[in-house]
């Protein structure tokens, strides 16, 4: 029962900040605000707990693969955001990695670890270019790095945690939490969200 709380709090936690995190540039450039940027809008939110939730599910090496391509991946993304690179559909791709990190978790499909974490690296690229592109030009780049890199790891061992105490209680619970990732992201995907 106290499992089952605990996997409630976290879904209405993961529920509550149905905004989306790229509403403009920071004002304050440094460590908090990446700390903060990570969990300011759902699909930040949802798509790095879903990757600890499906990295908990694949098992094995994609535990500790999945998380750190990831953080790898968006801090590339970042410094490409930072720079001005283009990267087309943003939005869009951050989107689409909501919805289909939580068909992943909803219907637990299982894929090469390989292929997980090129799928995960590509979808962290979007979310980190996000990041970086919406730094002011002020402060410390890296310090705000190393705050949405920390958080973002953060995230995803709550994730993973998760993951772990459901995989194999409540895979009910996990289709439902996986739906609502899905279900989000498609509604940020149509813009509703």
């Amino acid at each position: 029962m106290v499992k089952l709380r605990s996997a409630l709090a976290v879904l209405a936690t993961l529920a509550a900040p149905l905004a989306v995190a790229h509403t403009g540039a920071h004002e304050h450039f440094d460590l908090f605000a990446g700390l903060a940027h990570p969990i300011s809008g759902a699909d930040h939110l949802l798509a790095m707990v879903a990757v600890g939730i499906w990295g908990a599910m694949l098992g094995g090496s994609a535990r500790l693969a999945l998380p750190a391509s990831f953080v790898l991946a968006m801090l590339l993304g970042g410094v490409a955001g930072h720079l001005g690179l283009n990267l087309p559909a943003i939005e869009t791709g951050i989107a689409l990695s909501v919805l289909v990190l939580g068909l992943m978790v909803s219907l637990a499909v299982r894929v090469p670890t390989l292929a997980a974490v090129a799928m995960i690296a590509g979808f962290a690229l979007f979310h980190g270019y996000a990041h970086g592109a919406e730094a002011p030009a002020g402060g410390s780049f890296w310090l705000y790095g190393a705050g949405f890199a920390a958080v973002t790891a953060l995230l995803h061992l709550a994730g993973f945690g998760l993951g772990q105490s459901l995989v194999n209680r409540s895979r009910v619970l996990l289709q439902v939490i996986g739906g609502g990732m899905a279900l989000t992201g498609g509604l940020l995907l149509g813009g509703v969200l």
